[in-house]
């Protein structure tokens, strides 16, 4: 009798032993990666189904040890908690039940460039976070919501940064836009941007919508504080902006090659050709550099200014109309030269 209670007790002790060891001891992220296992589980989703998501990744625990486990754990769960988690190399069981029920999630880079309108952010936005770009849009054509942040539909756009920024896989649309505000906040706090604005006379959305057409007027950063100075040289004397990137946003041609008499002509709020001052929001996402551009123009006496035609993406600049149809003479027989038309 006391042969069968010893043996009873070493076959109890070897399977404690063998569990401890297929729990804490077995890596189920085999150690020989150089990189972590990234795995991101959608909000919704089942126990089963973030197990067959591990699979997929070549992550396979011994479910016989692992189900209870989690069950004990409290991570066997309907539905699971969703999310990006970096698994490192060498992780046990009881480390990716640890990880995947309370660690920190990983974050991805959500990168915004110049897109033109908010239709476009929620477009680009949707390529790095969870929701459905469909739900981002609807957000930012709420206009309850949007009033309640503090802007229209007009002047949506000119909470957006170009940047790249840090954020959870999971966010919600709600999440995206709350950060948004506080990286407008900080953008504009930052390198006396506030305190330029008002010695311009202007609010950060109108140094914003100015700056958007600066971005679309030349491709040649180096310009843009020129640019700049000559439309705030224009707004300062009550002339007419007649910035053709603002004809073609209004009449939705973004891919037209010149502007025609039709364009000029298009009646639109947004057509600084018919209407004086500032649109009433920007035509494009604009980038750090035209914004700062707009904030610390070059101080000239410049009016005018008109392509090369040259193929260099430059502008000749004048101070008079006689100086400009000069330039506009030049810029014609660059064309010419080239054979354009």
């Amino acid at each position: 009798m006391k042969k069968i209670i010893a043996l009873i007790v070493v076959a109890i002790l070897l399977l404690a032993g063998f569990t401890y060891y297929q729990i804490m001891v077995v890596p189920v992220v085999p150690e020989g990666r150089d990189e972590p296992v990234v795995v991101q589980f959608p909000t919704g989703s089942t126990y089963e189904q973030v197990m067959d998501s591990l699979a997929v990744h070549g992550i396979r625990p011994n479910r016989t040890f692992f189900d209870p486990l989690a069950s004990r754990m409290a991570f066997r769960r309907d539905p699971m908690r969703a999310g990006r988690f970096s698994i490192p190399p060498g992780t046990s069981a009881i480390g990716l039940i640890r990880r995947l029920r309370s660690g920190a999630q990983a974050t991805v880079d959500v990168v915004l460039t110049t897109e033109r309108e908010p239709m476009n952010v929620a477009a680009k936005v949707a390529r790095f976070l969870e929701p459905d770009s469909l739900d981002f849009l609807r957000l930012f054509q709420d206009s309850v919501f949007v009033d309640s942040i503090g802007y229209t539909a007009e002047t949506l756009q000119t909470l957006f940064i170009p940047n790249t920024y840090e954020m959870y896989w999971n966010a919600r649309p709600r999440e995206f836009v709350a950060r948004m505000v506080k990286e407008h906040e900080r953008f504009w706090r930052a390198n006396g941007r506030l305190e330029k604005a008002a010695a311009a006379g202007l609010s950060p959305a109108e140094v914003y919508t100015l700056a958007s057409i600066v971005e679309k007027e030349s491709l040649q950063a180096v310009e843009r504080p020129r640019i700049a100075g000559v439309y705030l040289n224009r707004l300062r004397i009550g002339m007419p902006l007649q910035a053709d990137p603002t004809a073609v946003f209004a009449t939705r041609e973004f891919d037209v090659g010149r502007v025609l008499h039709r364009h000029i002509e298009f009646d639109s709020p947004y057509n600084t050709y018919r209407y004086p001052g500032l649109p009433p929001g920007p035509i494009t996402m604009a980038s750090v550099g035209s914004i700062d551009a707009v904030l610390s123009p070059e101080e000239h006496n410049y009016l005018y200014f008109c392509a090369r035609g040259d193929g260099s993406g430059l502008h000749n600049f004048a101070s008079t109309l006689a100086g400009h149809s000069r330039n506009i003479a030049i810029y014609v027989a660059n064309l010419k030269a080239r054979g354009i038309r």
